[in-house]
């Protein structure tokens, strides 16, 4: 049964669903946890699971059959990311007047609307929560409850107030989930008003063995870098690229390389020249940046003679080689050139020079 793809957490998932069969579920749920921890994955499942029309069971408990109409509908809603870019897209589209009046919404079933934090600001505006207002007590069109799913706490102050509204006179057939990495964002008056479940991080162990069922073409040792890089987020590991990770995990030791050996830098050239403009070329800059930290903090933990710490493992010998010349001064100083490129991009400064003065600036 569909439940049995959530791994992990099994005590929560169980007293949730347990909470539907006999009719306890809060009308506001806060699901806390790190980044990939499934969140927003249980909030669409426990969402199916309300609204399946076959209704299934299984462990004695409430499931959902993921075949009914209500089922994949509100399951197409599952690949956050690419709904999400797909409603910016449609605003930039609009006129100029249309576009600043339009809030950022993903609803691929008329009872079912996920409230993303909204660009450029990146957090839950009071428009958004009005629609949320205007929408939750008329009755449900096509399922038995309406759901809402606020994937972010980064709440505009008028905003988490309006929210308060509703959660003093919640409609009987509606539930509101409110995803965080920490409880703590959210007002303490929302908290009151609502059930606290954490999510916690898996084992290294649990994760690989999760990979194993959901990605068996990858090798083993994939499988365990994947599971270290997570920090026990079972939703990130299921959906990291590993090969666009290990691309740019190679062009990144070769620009650590190339700082530390100073001298002729024709491969770093040939290797930035690559990163282009275009929104392509930003995800591809954004992946490097992202793997330059992750070998800088490896490089740290290996001179701090913490080995267990590391998480790049398969590429031990050559951590071990570049530590060697990489001391903790040069470490701090390249976290903050290399914060200097993340300002740059933002100020649309041409990455393949940023990548090069980024690395000749550290030149040993």
């Amino acid at each position: 049964m569909p439940f049995s793809d959530f791994y992990g957490n099994s005590t929560t998932v169980h007293r949730l669903r347990d909470m539907i069969a006999r009719d306890r579920l809060p009308h506001a749920v806060v699901f806390a946890g790190g980044q990939g921890s499934g969140k927003y994955t249980l909030a669409l499942m426990l969402a199916q699971t309300l609204n399946c029309l076959e209704s299934p069971t299984s462990d004695g408990l409430p499931d959902f059959c993921g075949r009914c109409a209500n089922c994949t509908r509100i399951g197409a809603a599952c690949n956050l990311d690419a709904r999400f870019t797909e409603a910016v897209e449609a605003r930039e589209n609009l006129r100029e007047t249309d576009k600043k009046e339009t809030r950022i919404f993903v609803q691929t079933h008329p009872d079912v609307l996920v409230v993303p934090p909204d660009p450029p600001q990146m957090m839950i505006k009071v428009d958004q929560v009005r629609r949320v207002i205007e929408s939750i007590y008329y009755r449900p069109a096509e399922g038995k409850e309406k759901v809402y799913i606020f994937t972010d706490s980064a709440f505009m102050k008028e905003a988490a107030n309006s929210l308060l509204k509703v959660l003093e006179e919640p409609p009987e057939f509606a539930t509101i989930f409110l995803l965080t990495e920490n409880a703590g964002e959210l007002l303490p008056t929302i908290r009151s008003r609502s059930m606290t479940f954490t999510l916690a991080a898996l084992p290294g162990e649990d994760i690989e063995k999760d990979l194993a069922r959901h990605h068996p073409e990858w090798k083993a040792a994939q499988r365990a870098l994947v599971a270290r890089l997570c920090d026990g987020a079972v939703g990130r590991a299921r959906n990291f690229d590993v090969e666009s990770y290990t691309a740019a995990r190679a062009h990144a030791l070769a620009i650590l390389k190339s700082a530390l050996a100073g001298g002729e830098h024709s491969e770093l050239f040939k290797i930035t020249e690559t990163y282009r403009p275009g929104a392509e070329g930003r995800e591809k800059t954004e992946q490097l940046i992202r793997t330059l930290y992750s070998l800088l903090r490896d490089l740290m933990f290996v001179n701090s003679g913490a080995p267990d710490l590391v998480r790049n493992t398969d590429i031990a010998t050559d951590l071990k080689r570049l530590a060697e010349s990489a001391d903790f001064e040069w470490i701090k100083v390249a976290s903050d050139r290399l914060a200097d490129v993340e300002r740059g991009m933002r100020r649309n400064l041409l990455r393949s020079l940023s990548l090069d003065a980024f690395a000749t600036a550290l030149e040993k």
